[in-house]
């Protein structure tokens, strides 16, 4: 297992100014990560070929890796040219993520307000197509490029499989968020199962949850079904937590494993102490 730290964790530093992206780096090394998963949120990645250089040199001269490569997609759109726009758009993606030495990228897949089954069903041919244009001009790099249990419309982890299969592509998997699954209403630990055998690489998140009729007010957010979640530290939430990591451990999963925080608390005092609880709870299991 190789832990560290998305950068989106510390997305709250970033946006203020208070760090940058090599300041970001730096931390995570600090704090003993093993790898850094560049998401290029409150900082400007996406066609910026020099600083994509300096984090690739910066993350080898702290001695850790980058894991992994993350971006937004949409292949839902309402034409054709669209479409074809999107998909070439994300392969310039890819050839960044190649330019960060990464073998790993995940690309958002689709967002939709009919997130029903039947329209899940309906647009699958079309989202699977994109994703197999895609992942076949990955593989001149040696990238494995993946879909994130997120959006709702492709968060169910049967949804996630149905598109992985549908795409058919060795190099086409998930970044298998254990949190996310709850804001589709499906349990972490069993849905964790489900998926665990497509993973690229595993994010770990944690929430608190609150029943519909117990609306907590400001700061949290609704799922599919009208549950109420807000993002915790790790450890400190409502996942099994301990249950998850003994189920990555026990299946043999020895990759990345990338520690995501959003909740209210000061970001660098919230992945810190999420990185603590992740290697104490690993230690733990067996």
């Amino acid at each position: 297992m190789k832990l560290g730290v998305s950068t989106y964790s510390l997305f709250q530093a970033l946006k203020s100014g208070e760090m940058d992206i090599m300041g970001v780096i730096d931390w995570i090394a600090d704090q003993g990560g093993e790898h850094v998963e560049i998401v290029p949120l409150g900082f400007d990645l996406p066609g910026n070929l020099e600083l994509a250089d300096e984090i690739r040199l910066k993350a080898q001269s702290r001695g850790i890796e980058i894991s992994n490569y993350a971006i937004g997609a949409n292949f839902l759109t309402d034409s054709q040219e669209a479409y074809e726009q999107e998909i070439k758009r994300v392969k310039g993606e890819v050839d960044l993520a190649a330019r960060l030495g990464v073998q790993r990228m995940r690309h958002d897949v689709a967002s939709s307000e009919d997130r029903s089954i039947a329209n899940f069903n309906k647009e699958l041919e079309r989202m699977a197509e994109a994703c197999r244009q895609i992942a076949d001009y990955a593989s001149q790099y040696g990238i494995i490029t993946s879909v994130e249990n997120h959006g709702y419309f492709v968060q169910h982890s049967d949804r996630v499989q149905t598109l992985i299969q549908a795409v058919d592509r060795s190099n086409f998997r998930t970044t298998l968020d254990v949190g996310n699954f709850m804001c589709v209403d499906e349990n972490s630990v069993a849905a964790l199962k489900n998926n665990l055998p497509f993973a690229s690489m595993v994010h770990v998140k944690d929430f608190y949850l609150r029943p519909s009729y117990q609306n907590p007010g400001t700061g949290w957010f609704q799922t599919l079904q009208g549950n109420h979640l807000r993002g915790a530290i790790v450890g400190h939430g409502d996942i099994d937590m301990k249950e998850v990591l003994r189920v990555i451990k026990s299946f043999g999963y020895d990759g990345f494993i990338s520690l995501e925080f959003e909740g209210l608390e000061e970001c660098k005092m919230g992945t810190m102490i999420g990185l603590q609880n992740i290697r104490r709870l690993w230690d733990d299991v067996e």
